[in-house]
């Protein structure tokens, strides 16, 4: 689950990110693809931690 809001929340914030700095539509997907992985990569660090100090 945390993983999932981490996808979602990274790619609102780059898409955010990337129209924020002028950027057209493709420099939107763009931004919002990788800070998606970004943001997924560390929501999945987050899970294993809280499995592992919660188990």
């Amino acid at each position: 689950m945390i993983v999932i809001a981490a996808v979602l929340l990274g790619a609102l914030t780059g898409a955010f990110q990337a129209r924020k700095r002028g950027g057209n539509t493709l420099d939107m997907l763009q931004y919002g693809a990788v800070y998606a992985i970004v943001f997924g990569i560390l929501g999945l660090l987050a899970t294993i931690v809280a499995h592992r100090v919660l188990a």
